[in-house]
């Protein structure tokens, strides 16, 4: 059983109970309720994240993946109880949950093995030219080094992999940063459980106590002191538009404003071309639908939006997809409040017009937290100047707009705001017609796929999980894949430095990959 309290500098510290998380399957309060984070308590668990800094980020990087390594394996030591609060928590399948955990252990090993490889840390060594002329060049050498203590917010949708040991921990912790954890509150008993696994890393390890810390609360305070607190040098963000713009415009605002990496939504566009509708429309009906209503459409790269010419391949293609659609019973979402949401989403598309495929009794039909599938018609027409038909709907609703011709497909595509992902439906027939809109949605998407869908998140070097604004806050960053951790590191020269006091990996004897003089240079 958690215990309700926050995990600062190794310690466990109780405060004044104000929340408690809900099962959102049953409507169950349950036990125990946790404390909100104070001023005071943002402010110790940050200053135990500077004092730690110096000294985690001097350790040999080896001790640093073993560090990763065992926090992953300590998890696993505690998978049972922690799928199972989880669970409690979330109301997500126990298979997911027990696969979500695989994919933190997994990331954090991912991220063990990338920093020994040394490649991460792009080091860079020009050698010394004493008798070049008209001028000597010295010895300036280069490498990334980490940036400070960081700020992660756990995401409600993920309560594992993107939450107190999720991505955006495991890279700032690879990278050598101290971790400041702001709970989610639709799941503290998970992240409190977790944080129990990272503390019985900190002591196997030796790691210096202050190196993470978990704070909870359900408010607004204890983050927005978190993001604004001046020894804070980054932050971690996976959640709402209307949140995360909120706490970035506090990073960007301090008298030293900080790297806010937020990833804030998306609607991920399909676009369904000709020939894959005329041969295969049914197959792809059919497997949009799956994905769209896969965790209750709980994915920030749910494909919500669909795009097509009109006709009757369109139409064959929603008849499949009404078939899935129809055999989807209402099921809960992760909370009241997301929940809550969706209706009132669903409820202004209705008061705006849009003609929707479903049934008025289907449409966020449900009770408490359970909520129904609900696709949306629109023309393009409609689409290029409804501002409001361009937003997320988190959740399992999808809006199909119908195109006259290429030239209103091209404009769509050309309207669309940032986005994580964007697919394309073909087949070769369609190769000029997607060659043609490729150049676009480069600039609209971090991710294109063809043929698949995009509720799968490999984690691997090639991975990019962010997008333009508003997908995310920074179009050059990601927060999955081995880019993740160039997130928290920074630049440092050093110049005429002698070996003793250079850091790994630049010393003659002891470096890493790099480039020397311009050319690439193995390991020693």
């Amino acid at each position: 059983m958690p215990s309700g309290q926050h995990l600062v500098d190794g310690t466990w510290i109780a405060g004044a109970a104000t929340f408690q998380a809900g099962n959102p399957a049953t409507g169950e309060l349950l036990a125990p309720a946790f404390a909100e984070a104070d001023a005071t308590t943002v402010d110790r668990a940050v200053s135990a994240a500077e004092a730690a800094f110096s000294e985690y980020a001097a350790r040999p990087i080896a001790e640093r993946a073993a560090f990763l390594r065992c926090i992953a394996g300590e998890m696993e030591t505690a998978s049972a109880d922690i799928v199972a609060r989880a669970r409690a928590e979330s109301a997500l399948p126990e298979a997911r949950l027990t696969g979500e955990l695989g994919r933190t252990t997994g990331q954090l090993r991912f991220f063990a093995d990338w920093i020994e490889a040394g490649h991460c840390f792009d080091a860079r060594i020009d050698t010394a030219l004493p008798d070049r002329k008209p001028a000597p060049r010295p010895d300036i050498r280069s490498v990334l080094r980490p940036i400070g203590p960081v700020a992660v917010f756990g995401a409600s949708n993920f309560p594992l992999a993107f939450s107190t040991t999720g991505g955006d921990t495991a890279s700032a912790l690879a990278a050598g940063c101290p971790v400041v954890v702001k709970g989610h509150p639709s799941h503290p008993g998970t992240a409190e459980l977790v944080a129990r696994a990272v503390l019985a890393a900190i002591r196997a390890c030796g790691m210096p106590t202050g190196v993470f810390s978990l704070i909870q609360g359900a408010g607004h305070a204890s983050g927005a002191a978190l993001v604004a607190h001046p020894l804070i040098q980054a932050v971690g963000f996976t959640g709402s538009l209307k949140g995360g713009r909120a706490l970035f415009d506090i990073a960007v605002s301090r008298a030293q404003p900080i790297p806010f990496y937020g990833e804030l939504g998306s609607v991920n566009p399909v676009f369904a071309l000709p020939a894959a509708l005329a041969e295969r429309a049914a197959e792809h009906g059919a497997a949009w639908a799956q994905s769209l209503t896969l965790g209750v459409g709980q994915f920030c790269t749910n494909p919500g939006v669909v795009v097509a010419l009109d006709g009757a391949d369109l139409d064959a293609f929603l008849a499949a997809a009404d078939e899935v659609l129809a055999k989807v019973p209402a099921q809960p979402m992760l909370n009241a409040g997301i929940a809550g949401a969706y209706r009132r989403a669903v409820e202004e598309r209705d008061r705006g017009g849009v003609a929707s495929r479903r049934g008025e009794a289907d449409r966020g039909a449900g009770d408490g937290c359970h909520v129904a599938p609900a696709v949306f018609e629109t023309t393009a027409s409609a689409f290029l100047v409804g501002p409001g038909l361009h937003e997320e709907v988190f959740g399992p609703a999808a809006l199909v707009v119908r195109c006259r011709d290429e030239n209103e497909r091209s404009a769509v595509a050309a309207a669309l705001e940032g986005q994580l992902t964007a697919t394309l439906l073909m087949e070769d027939a369609d190769t000029e017609v997607a060659r043609a809109l490729l150049p676009v949605l480069e600039r609209k998407a971090g991710r294109l796929l063809v043929n698949g869908y995009s509720t799968g998140v490999e984690v691997c070097h090639a991975m990019m999980h962010g997008g333009p604004y508003p997908a995310s806050t920074d179009t050059r960053s990601t927060s999955v894949g081995s880019r993740a951790i160039l997130r928290f590191l920074r630049p440092v020269a050093y110049q005429n430095m002698p070996a003793a006091l250079l850091p790994e990996g630049l010393g003659d004897a002891d470096r890493g990959p790099c480039l020397v003089d311009g050319a690439a240079v193995s390991a020693r």
